[in-house]
């Protein structure tokens, strides 16, 4: 269970990372962005291990990556919009 707690913490922190990389305009601070990433693999890990039990590891860390995933994705602020002529105009 440590080293699943460990992977997922890494696993979470590597998506975070990631994240920035390709969307840094689109995110808030990197310490938001990390302890999002942080946090959603810890609760993905409980969460899928509470549903299947012990003695499935690896999809139990897919499953903490893909929650992880899931709320970094949330922290995304829409595309700014250029304000031009309006349409009516």
């Amino acid at each position: 269970m440590i080293l699943e707690t460990l992977g997922s913490v890494v696993l979470g922190l590597a998506l975070s990372w990631a994240a920035l990389r390709s969307l840094s305009g689109r995110l808030p601070s990197r310490r938001a962005v990390f302890g999002t990433g942080a946090l959603g693999a810890l609760f993905g890990l409980y969460l899928m291990h509470s549903v299947l039990g012990p003695g499935h590891a690896a999809a139990t860390l897919i499953g903490a990556v893909l929650i992880s995933a899931v709320t970094v994705s949330l922290l995304l602020r829409p595309r700014s919009r250029r304000l031009g002529r309006s349409a009516a105009a």
